[in-house]
């Protein structure tokens, strides 16, 4: 009981993003791991690669279209890793993670564009290129709309050699606004589990 009331204390003390996401990744994979962020928005406020990098050396790039958003990037010095202010439907991801020595095969995909189809979009132009990853969150934002970007991700990926590893996951405690599925590598040895669970357990 203890052990689990520090571990919830302590996880809660360095959570960055909104559901957290980097506990997910971190949990899978531990310290030094890869990532690839698309869709960056702040480097810290709802982050899902803050806690990752400066606090357990990931290495990653970040993709982001908002070149408003530079200055707030520039300003937070924690963070090292490249980012990319860049349309993520234009960009050459091969090139961007030889270019920070970065394989093919990362540990974490954020992909969280708006709107939800471009997501979608951004998604598949990434597998196409050959990426491939361990974990991948991603944004279906299906409680603002009647098509499920859900199902379109999961019949997509799940050929390619994803499973869906946590579900209906919604942001802090808003439970009605389920929004991201977590796919992870077919490989990975893992129980489908749904987000509230998952979240009284780690979070």
């Amino acid at each position: 009981m203890l052990a689990k009331f520090f571990k919830k204390i302590f996880l809660k003390k360095f959570e960055y993003s909104m559901s957290g996401q980097d506990i997910f990744a971190l949990n899978l994979i531990g310290k030094n791991g890869t990532y690839l962020e698309v869709g960056g928005f702040q480097p810290k406020l709802d982050s899902n690669t803050y806690l990752l990098e400066t606090k357990n050396n990931w290495s990653g790039i970040t993709i982001e279209f908002n070149k408003k958003l530079k200055i707030l990037w520039k300003g937070c010095k924690e963070r090292k890793n490249k980012v990319y202010f860049e349309n993520a439907l234009n960009f050459n991801y091969k090139k961007a993670l030889e270019e920070n020595n970065l394989p093919l095969h990362l540990n974490y995909l954020s992909c969280d564009i708006d709107p939800r189809e471009k997501t979608f979009e951004a998604l598949k132009i990434i597998i196409e290129e050959g990426l491939s990853f361990d974990f991948i969150s991603f944004e279906h934002d299906d409680y603002t709309g009647n098509d499920s970007y859900h199902n379109y991700a999961s019949d997509y990926l799940m050929p390619k050699g994803y499973k869906m590893a946590v579900t209906n996951v919604f942001p802090k405690n808003r439970k009605n606004n389920v929004y991201e599925t977590w796919f992870i590598s077919e490989k990975i040895n893992f129980e489908p589990i749904e987000f509230s669970e998952w979240k009284n357990n780690n979070l």
